[in-house]
């Protein structure tokens, strides 16, 4: 079993945000490998969970294409088991992040 944790230091930890469960199909690509469908399954501002990435690399920026959205940046923040938790470069606005939400029939 393969973990890894990244953190930040402890100021400069900020409190979570609103986390929800959506289920979206979307694109994400690291460095110039090749654009790999991936599940994601955990949406706050702040970031996301991916179900399954192999050979996600913690040091790669990772980039991600959600349907109808603006190409993103995210860097890896844990691996667990596969699944990848991802904090975005840029906070997601709230309206964009509401917009995700509806979109993902999430009520």
């Amino acid at each position: 079993m393969y973990q890894e944790r990244i953190s930040a230091p402890k100021d400069q930890r900020t409190e979570r945000k609103e986390r929800v469960g959506v289920v979206l199909l979307c694109e994400v690509r690291q460095g110039t490998r090749p654009w790999k469908m991936a599940r994601l399954e955990d949406l706050s501002p702040d970031g996301f969970r991916i179900a399954w990435l192999p050979d996600a690399r913690s040091e790669l920026p990772l980039r991600i294409r959600i349907p109808r959205m603006e190409l993103l940046t995210a860097h890896i923040r844990w691996i667990r088991e596969g699944a990848v938790g991802c904090e975005f470069a840029s906070p997601l606005h709230v309206a964009v992040f509401e917009h995700i939400v509806a979109a993902a029939g999430v009520n």
